[in-house]
């Protein structure tokens, strides 16, 4: 467990490449995209994330954070649902994402069923935005039209994934250039972090912030005393348990997330970071959703739709995965000849130096 930890608080301190795959400004994506292809898709992905969230309510905050964690690697293009293969590296390994993504096999119940109704239409991204905005509404937050008509990627990237998505102890100026690759603003940082008003962490992603924050043997100081408390009681020393991030309604989407941030209750230092940095411009974002849930869940719906749209894959490219963990049969033969030809050339190349 301390090396994972230590792999994680490594994670944490990587500086986040500029270089990253920008947000897509002209993507053509429309809520009516199946109204004539598959018209019951919306129905059919509420289906089996009602059905599933009623035996685990957990998994409703897990479907937003996959999609997320889809959007911030190369484009919301269903590549962290692709399995390892001869060609594939899987981003589910990467550090954000091992043994802490959930939901793969929920989105794979959701691709059967649209599957047996409208087959060989519905992509794979596409099933991530429609079940992150149904576990919104579930839970009791925003409802928003979804663009649709995104395409699934032939490829993953976990290099890419370990260094693009946010970790649990960076600071506010990491949070900021890792949104602002995607094309994000401090707008939609505040906003989009306020998904962890529901859901889980592990214990071992804040435990330094119980015991030794930032090697000086002592908590946090921007932790409330009883919270702090609180915490070590769910969170002993090397424990692989879970804590809420919303101790109050922590399966319920609302604005507590900013009320807990206002009384140093943010689960992650990454959370508390968007209202104890001093001077920060997020303050005000915070008392502002903090005090009006109405204006957090318009905030939230507008910039759900925003990182929906980052580097989507529209009209030919990429194409419609027949599983969502796997390219289809004809891709991924055209991905083995590729690796043989550019293997076998470099074997050419090699003979003829010598």
């Amino acid at each position: 467990m301390n090396t994972l930890r230590l792999a994680v608080t490594a994670l944490c301190c990587i500086v986040v490449v500029l270089g990253g795959l920008p947000f897509s400004s002209d993507a053509q994506l429309d809520p009516s995209f199946y109204r004539d292809t598959c018209p019951k898709v919306h129905s059919l992905v509420r289906e089996v994330v009602r059905d599933v969230s009623k035996k685990d309510p957990r998994m409703l905050a897990s479907l937003v954070r996959l999609h997320f964690h889809d959007c911030f690697v190369q484009g919301c293009d269903g590549s962290i649902l692709l399995n390892n293969t001869a060609t594939i590296v899987s981003e589910q390994q990467a550090l954000p994402n091992n043994n802490s993504i959930r939901g793969l096999d929920v989105v794979n119940q959701i691709k059967t069923s649209v599957e047996s109704a409208c087959p060989g239409v519905v992509s794979c991204a596409d099933i991530l935005a429609l079940a992150a905005q149904i576990s919104s509404i579930l839970a009791g937050g925003p409802n928003w039209k979804v663009p649709l008509g995104r395409r699934d990627s032939l490829t993953a990237n976990r290099d890419l994934a370990n260094q693009n998505l946010p970790g649990p102890n960076f600071n506010l100026s990491a949070l900021k250039s890792a949104f602002a690759v995607q094309g994000l603003d401090t707008n939609d940082l505040v906003t989009l972090s306020g998904a962890h008003t529901f859901g889980r962490a592990h214990c071992f992603l804040f435990s330094d912030r119980l015991y030794n924050f930032s090697g000086t043997g002592k908590p946090d100081p921007t932790l409330d005393t009883t919270y702090l408390q609180q915490l070590r009681k769910i969170c002993p020393q090397g424990a692989t348990n879970l804590a809420n991030f919303d101790p109050t309604t922590p399966d319920t989407f609302d604005k507590n997330y900013y009320s807990n941030l206002q009384g140093q209750k943010g689960l992650l230092q990454s959370d508390q970071e968007l209202f104890s940095t001093k001077g920060a411009d997020t303050i005000s974002i915070v008392n502002k959703f903090g005090s009006s849930q109405d204006a957090f869940f318009d905030s939230f719906k507008a910039s759900m739709i925003k990182m929906g749209n980052i580097a989507v894959l529209t009209g030919t490219k990429g194409e419609i995965r027949k599983q969502c963990n796997f390219v289809n049969k004809k891709s991924a033969e055209l991905d083995i000849a590729s690796v043989a030809s550019s293997k076998e050339s470099s074997e050419q190349g090699m003979v003829s130096s010598f």
